[in-house]
């Protein structure tokens, strides 16, 4: 976090501009980091603390799930817990199954997490600085292959709320609601599947939790179609929330079942073709799509 700037280099010249003050360089103890992280919210301060690896959220995890979840609901609302822990995500760099994995839906699960997976960098800055300022835990991951794109980030003051998706391609045949990279795979599906007649469009919820459920089944009650895409693996993830709120409050707006194109049931492999064959591509979006016409 320090001289070194984090792992990715998403926190470089913030020790020099602001100093050992403000900027702090801990053990490699995740237990250590979210602890001590969980005792200046609760103190006062507004901590954003770094895991190296979201993989290695486990290691903290009582910490996450038993103080920051809890701590603000058990002591009435007398205790604010405004925490943000910052974590990437995803595979792309064949950095094997330790070091690669989507675990949202461990932390959509817990009542008093707010999660937020930003896919732009307009998005990401505008939703960290609304994340630092909420008075909950915020749970903010960022996709490592994500961290190469550029795009335009206004100097001046913006924030983004939380809760409140963005539709990041307008379409009438199939809604694709994506998350983090599968944001850019869809588009680009969706440019591609525009040269055959077929108009989609792409919903990118940008926070889990709090979710923007409205704009979600308004774009599903105009195509009548949906698809749900994400990296983690199928089973249990958070795509299937989604499938259910779209089946619970759109079902009669449905001209096909809901599908989902999602990573495959398997740890990550370090092998770049089976890495590949497992977290979902452009050509599996296209599919999908195609097998709902």
């Amino acid at each position: 976090m320090g001289r070194f700037g984090g792992c990715f280099g998403v926190t470089k010249g913030l020790w020099e501009e602001f100093g050992d003050d403000r900027v702090k360089d801990t053990p490699i103890s995740e237990t250590a980091i979210i602890g001590s992280s969980v005792g200046a919210a609760a103190t006062g301060m507004r901590p954003v603390a770094e895991i190296m690896f979201c993989d290695f959220m486990g290691v903290a995890m009582d910490e996450i799930t038993n103080q920051a979840a809890k701590m603000r609901y058990m002591f009435g609302g007398k205790v604010k817990l405004p925490m943000v822990i910052r974590t990437p995500v995803g595979g792309g760099l064949c950095a094997a199954a330790q070091h690669s994995q989507s675990l949202e839906a461990w932390f959509t699960h817990l009542p008093g997490l707010k999660v937020v997976m930003p896919s732009t960098p307009y998005d990401a800055k505008g939703l960290l600085k609304a994340s630092i300022r909420d008075d909950n835990p915020v749970i903010f991951l960022e996709h490592k292959m994500l961290y190469g794109v550029k795009g335009t980030v206004p100097e001046e003051e913006y924030v983004i709320p939380l809760g409140v998706a963005d539709v990041k391609r307008e379409g009438r045949d199939v809604t694709i609601i994506a998350t983090s990279l599968m944001v850019y795979k869809s588009l680009e599906a969706a440019k591609l599947l525009e040269k055959e007649g077929i108009s989609v469009e792409v919903v990118d919820p940008r926070t889990l939790y709090p979710l923007d459920e409205e704009k979600i089944i308004n774009s599903v009650k105009k195509t009548h179609r949906a698809i749900v895409v994400h990296e983690a693996v199928e089973r249990n993830g958070f795509g299937g929330e989604i499938v259910a709120i779209i089946m619970e409050k759109a079902f009669e707006y449905l001209d096909a079942p809901v599908k989902r194109v999602c990573g495959k049931n398997t740890p990550i492999p370090f092998s770049p073709p089976l890495e590949r064959f497992v977290i979902p591509q452009v050509e599996d979006i296209v599919n999908a799509v195609k097998s709902l016409l």
